[in-house]
């Protein structure tokens, strides 16, 4: 009975302890003020536009062809970057754990026996003796009185250091798939001037031995079959370039994917659209920013570094801790249980600092200069999130016309060509012009490519830097009691 009760009355010392911690010296937090304008400088008109954010979008939504979905898959799986983030992830919530259990006393049994053998020359007797002790014990020790809100304000820091963490891990695994979109799309456009390269190095040992067939006949010149030879060599060149291009991209897509990525799943030279996003409405407001994982990583940093403010004021007020035990004690094993072997103790402690040097005002200012830092990550996080939103508007403003003006480009370079060889051929023109379009229309044709490269790779730039990409549902801790209670306000120390 006597047990019982004590269980009871500490319960109730358990739970008026979880009570007192409602006190926190920690600043009350308000988001800051995101320093960017409200509206992007630059914006493209409405196509498709539809209500839904760009944020919600995921990746296999966003992703048309199935061979990049496939491989964007192998990569999330596989990725050793995003693998040590999720890994972080679990570091940081068991250190959020650990912090945690610092609210509640940890209680602890313990059976012990000690046996001691005195000489008889110093023992009250005429001989030796040997006594013994047994023991068992139920409590806590030094558990400290959360008055001011220490132990709370340090679980809300690691409660904030672990929704930072798995904010990372979401911007990892965002910029893990638009790196792997661009590398399999560089990979597409390098095939794509691999094959163009090649048919032009066909075009050209055409021309080539159409021009030796006509300097043996005597119409054409020596320097015309010299300009060919020199296009034809040209031309291999560009091929044995382009095959080490081609190669080079797919080690790096390998790399990024972390293992090797089968034929079947590689892309072809088409250069087909595989993205697929609605155009931004006009003047869509820039607060999309705050959901980007990167910004909500810095705030939770943010949040963090303010409630270690809270941990270093409440040094300079007194703590309490508390030991407390009960049990049985006996000198004999059979009597450890009986009737007046009942045995208790209780220990509290105070602790008033007065002079520690400076010590507490030191930490203190260091956590507000933390604080400050913190802050002034998170602005720049936001101006960051802000310049790259609005230079992939920038560039996708002005690429459809750029695109048409290239294919209108190409067709009249190909027309230019195709006359100019003709001529050539009916002996009205010299080999020199003939080379001259080629060159131009090889030309013409690269910046096609290079253009709907740039026209792709725009979309899921555009799309990492609105914060798409995320398709998984985060965890989060229990917060029980993190944020339950209003903070006290308090005037500065």
């Amino acid at each position: 009975m006597k047990l019982h009760r004590f269980v009871l009355t500490f319960g109730a010392a358990v739970l008026l302890v979880s009570l007192a911690g409602c006190v926190s010296l920690a600043p009350a937090y308000k988001r800051p003020a995101a320093p960017v304008a409200s509206r992007w400088p630059t914006t493209v008109p409405a196509a498709a536009s539809t209500d839904a954010s760009v944020a919600d979008i995921d990746w296999k939504s966003f992703f048309v062809d199935d061979r990049l979905r496939q491989v964007v898959g192998l990569a999330l799986a596989n990725n050793r970057d995003l693998r040590i983030a999720i890994l972080d992830i679990e570091k940081a919530r068991a250190e959020y754990r650990i912090q945690g259990a610092a609210q509640f006393p940890a209680i602890d049994a313990t059976a012990s026996e000690s046996a001691s053998r005195v000489p008889g020359g110093v023992s009250s007797g005429s001989s030796a003796g040997v006594s013994h002790q047994y023991s068992v014990d139920l409590g806590f020790s030094a558990y400290e009185l959360d008055l001011f809100g220490r132990v709370k304000s340090l679980k809300n820091e690691a409660l904030e250091s672990y929704l930072a963490t798995t904010e990372t891990r979401r911007s990892t695994q965002i910029s893990l798939v638009a790196e792997v979109a661009t590398d399999w799309l560089t990979l597409a456009a390098d095939k794509a001037q691999l094959s163009l390269a090649r048919k032009t190095l066909a075009s050209q040992q055409a021309s080539y031995q159409l021009t030796q067939r006509m300097h043996e006949l005597g119409t054409s010149s020596g320097l015309d079959l010299a300009e060919a030879q020199t296009s034809v060599d040209t031309a291999r060149d560009s091929v044995a370039s382009y095959t080490s291009v081609v190669a080079q991209d797919l080690d790096a897509l390998v790399l990024v994917v972390g293992e090797p990525v089968p034929a079947s799943l590689q892309p072809d030279d088409s250069m087909q659209p595989v993205t697929r996003l609605a155009e931004l409405p006009a003047g869509i407001p820039s607060e999309v920013l705050t959901r980007r994982p990167d910004v909500l990583a810095a705030e939770h940093t943010l949040k963090a570094a303010n409630a270690d403010i809270g941990a270093a004021r409440a040094a300079f007020f007194p703590s309490i801790s508390l030991t407390a035990t009960t049990g049985t004690s006996s000198s004999s094993l059979s009597g450890l249980f009986a009737s007046g072997s009942r045995s208790w103790s209780f220990a509290p402690t105070i602790n008033l600092p007065i002079f520690d040097g400076g010590a507490n005002r030191a930490t203190l200012d260091e956590a507000k200069t933390v604080r400050s830092i913190e802050l002034a990550t998170y602005e720049k996080t936001i101006q960051t999130a802000f310049s790259e939103v609005a230079d992939a508007l920038a560039q996708r403003s002005t690429l459809a016309e750029r695109l048409d003006a290239q294919s209108s480009l190409v067709k009249a370079t190909q027309r230019s060509y195709e006359l100019s060889e003709a001529l050539y051929r009916h002996g009205e023109s010299s080999y020199l012009d003939v080379l001259t379009a080629q060159r131009s229309l090889y030309t013409a044709q690269q910046d096609l490519i290079t253009l709907k490269l740039s026209e792709q790779t725009s979309l899921v730039t555009l799309y990492k830097a609105l914060g798409g990409g995320w398709s998984e549902p985060a965890a989060t801790p229990s917060t029980t009691g993190a944020t339950s209670s209003p903070p006290v306000a308090v005037a500065e120390l």
